[in-house]
């Protein structure tokens, strides 16, 4: 029907093949199980004489493949034997005729019909084709054993003077080659072209099969080798055995776990110099166990195993959200901080340091920071350390060494990139023999712990991976140097809405989890968590909150048990039931309005609180009295206060001469409290005003200020706190510096909500806020 030597255009059924290249005059045999390829095998049989287009799909992984998904040349062929297997597929023998130009995919159902073109032969330059058959031939005598899949086939062909065209394609269907790099001498219709690539595959594999050669040589000298070692060793063990000194073992163990350990080569090699000098050293020497101890820890040691880091800036976000509440500008911060980290994909230069009063969340912020950034997460405690070989280890020499507390941390965390929280490092014991903060310049320099050095160890580790936070209540007591390599982020004490909302968010489920109670079973209501925060706690944190409420759990647990109930209700009526009698008392306002009484708002570790300032006078010798345990500064504000008043005496109405015939004492109550600070400047100056001018004072108005000799009012700390202790102890007016006019957004809404706040700029406003008449 076709006669290849002509040039012929028809359309044909097509069979797609997937995984294989087959060539002319060489076997073809396909197993054909695709609906549209039995379709096509049924249209040539019935009415195609059985010819069929093969075509080669480019991409063996796509079950319906495009025009485009086939190579362009294909084979014309007919079907010579078809066999059905049990699976419903047909086993199929082709031969193929020629190669054809796939010029279009005119249909793809029922099956694919192709419109092709044959490929004829033309005439080339004969003597350049003997040339290159000659090399050929040479080559596939010298080399068929490696070079074919099936020598055999191709030594018989070769002499049985076959044309140049069948054996171009018989010797490249056989060639060890990929299925891809077999397709180009289906593509290419030139002989002289076909040798070309023959000689070049056959000088590849030639190449390739040279480089094997010698690996295998390699491998058997190797081989041979440690059969040798390997007798030997058996040889020393065996003696060993006879003399009671065996631990080959032992050995073994070891140098199995030193072969899977990520060590950098050198201290892989320093490794195994160890261990054979541990393999000649009696097992019952110090010396032995010296040289085991050191072997395990260099083994135990995460040289560079790394966990991945979290990418996501909003994930971390969530998680330090869900972990802490407040905290706002800390927060910001350390997201801050973790932005950069995860943009540059390296550790921020600065290290972090978290420093506040106990009980604040330093630890737990540093633990929500490895976590949000999927790291694990290790703690060392420096509290009390007072020798440099804590940091960095002590010299093998010494009887019982052992690495410093950073390399422990690092074995303990088992990977190179931690989050190291460095606890209490305000704690360090520095003397004029012992200085361990110096070692940690370089524990926390960027610049130099890539290459930590412990005494222990002896090897530089890279510490440049690790993620390094240190916490600390006071930073007056940290090395300058040292404090200066860090980042210092202050936590304040809690406020009581903080504690609320940390209280009913976390502890209560924390402690109810904690002691396995059933939550549905216990009630703490709002109310009586608050008055625990304001009558049983005082303190920066919230760890005496947490005992209280694990205290009312385990009390609510006995309940339950005791009395058979289904549910227990904790009301603030009912805390006294539970915990005693309330600890503490919160100041509240005067009654009525009274002459040299004023209310000054004040800041303390364990948050802000309202103190009385009681100011009176009466004949004396012009002395000035300041009681209530006051500190230096605030002894020194009410002089200041009292030059002042002293000096703009007649614009108070107050007669000058009171001063020459009258002793003028201030008191602040609750005198077993030490009090400081400059801020109770304005409060004591009103005061003094009062007194002595006879004009009472707004008993709902309290005042925080440091006053000048000239009566101005100087900016303070710690507003958000004094707002909030002003709101509990029901003021309504505070007056502040207008200096902190700045600072209103700290203070939280529903505290601004219920307060009116004057701003002050000089004494004068403050007077004219707080005294009657």
């Amino acid at each position: 029907m076709y006669d290849v030597n002509r040039i012929t255009n028809d359309r044909l059924p097509a069979v797609p093949v997937r995984g294989v290249v087959f060539l002319p005059n060489s076997d073809v045999r396909v197993e054909v199980g695709r609906d549209f390829s039995k379709n096509a095998v049924a249209e040539a049989e019935a009415n195609r004489d059985g010819h069929v287009i093969l075509l080669f799909q480019s991409n063996p992984e796509i079950v319906e493949p495009e025009f485009a998904d086939f190579i362009e040349v294909g084979l014309l062929a007919r079907i010579s034997v078809k066999i059905k297997l049990p699976n419903g597929n047909y086993k199929i023998k082709f031969e193929p005729l020629a190669r054809v130009q796939v010029n279009d995919l005119i249909t793809k159902e029922p099956f694919y019909l192709i419109d092709f073109t044959t490929m004829v032969l033309r005439p080339e330059n004969l003597d350049e084709e003997q040339v290159l058959l000659k090399m050929v031939s040479k080559e596939i005598v010298e080399n068929a054993q490696f070079l074919f899949r099936d020598s055999k086939k191709i030594l018989d062909a070769l002499q049985s003077g076959i044309t140049s065209d069948k054996l171009c394609d018989l010797i490249a269907s056989e060639l060890r080659i990929s299925e891809n790099e077999r397709a180009k001498y289906l593509t290419t219709i030139s002989i002289n072209k076909r040798l070309q690539f023959l000689l070049e595959d056959i000088e590849k594999e030639k190449n390739l099969q040279s480089i094997e050669t010698k690996i295998n040589e390699s491998v058997r000298k190797s081989a041979d080798q440690s059969q040798k070692e390997y007798y030997l060793r058996e040889k020393m063990r065996a003696i060993q055995e006879e003399l009671g000194d065996s631990k080959q073992d032992d050995i073994q163990k070891l140098q199995e776990a030193i072969d899977k350990s990520d060590m950098p080569k050198e201290v892989k090699e320093k490794a195994q110099k160890e261990l054979k000098r541990y393999e000649y050293l009696s097992p019952n020497s110090s010396e032995a166990n010296v040289a085991r101890t050191y072997l395990e820890t260099l083994i135990s040691i995460p040289w560079q195993t790394t966990t991945a880091d979290e990418n996501d800036i909003n994930v971390a976000i969530d998680k330090l959200e869900e972990a802490h509440y407040g905290l706002d500008k800390v927060k910001e911060r350390i997201i801050e901080y973790l932005s950069v980290k995860m943009l540059t994909g390296k550790n921020p230069q600065t290290i972090l340091c978290l420093s506040g009063p106990p009980g604040v969340g330093k630890t737990s912020l540093a633990k929500s920071i490895a976590n949000a950034l999927n790291r694990k997460f290790v703690k060392t405690s420096l509290g009390g350390v007072r020798d440099e070989a804590e940091i960095r280890g002590h010299r093998r020499t010494y009887v019982g060494a052992l690495p410093g507390r950073v390399i422990n941390g690092m074995i303990k965390a088992g990977v190179a990139n931690p989050v190291f929280l460095i606890d209490e490092i305000d704690k360090l014991v520095v003397d004029e023999r012992n200085d361990p903060s110096s070692a940690l310049l370089e524990v926390l320099d960027p610049e130099q712990n890539e290459f930590f050095s412990d005494h222990y160890v002896e090897e530089p580790y890279n510490l440049s991976n690790v993620l390094f936070i240190a916490t600390a209540n006071y930073l007056e007591n940290i090395f300058p140097p040292l404090r200066d390599r860090m980042e210092i982020i202050e936590l304040s004490s809690y406020t009581e809405i903080e504690k609320y909302h940390i209280g009913r968010k976390f502890l209560v489920s924390k402690q109810i989890e904690h002691h396995g109670l059933d939550a549905s079973k216990l009630t703490i209501e709002d109310d009586a968590i608050r008055t625990i925060i304001k009558d049983y706690t005082r303190e920066a944190g919230v760890r005496q909150l947490e005992r209280l409420i694990g205290s009312i759990v385990r009390k609510a647990i006995k309940e339950i048990l005791v009395g058979k109930l289904d549910h227990v209700t904790v009301s603030p009526d009912r805390l006294t039931n539970y915990l005693g009698k309330p600890l503490y008392f919160n100041n509240v306002i005067q009654k009525e309005d009274m002459v040299g009484v004023v209310t000054g708002l004040a800041y303390t570790e364990a948050g802000g609180d309202t103190l009385d300032v009681e100011a009176t006078y009466y004949e004396g010798k012009t002395l000035m009295l300041t009681t209530g345990n006051l500190g230096n500064v605030m002894k020194e504000s009410a002089l200041a206060a009292l030059s002042y008043v002293r000096t703009n005496a007649k614009n108070y109405g107050i007669d000058p001469a009171l001063f020459e015939k009258s002793d003028i004492h201030i008191h602040v109550p609750e005198g077993a409290i030490p009090k400081d600070g400059p801020s109770a400047g304005v409060t004591m100056a009103t005061a003094l005003v009062s007194a002595l001018s006879r004009r009472k004072v707004d008993r709902f108005v309290g005042m925080t200020g440091e006053i000048t000799l000239k009566g101005r009012v100087l900016p303070i700390g710690g507003l958000k706190e004094k707002a909030i202790s002003a709101a509990r102890s029901g003021l309504k007016r505070i007056i502040i510096p207008k200096a902190n006019e700045r600072d209103i957004e700290e203070i939280p809404k529903e505290v601004r909500d219920v307060l009116e706040i004057g701003f002050a700029e000089t004494i004068d406003d403050v007077l004219a806020f707080a005294l009657k008449n």
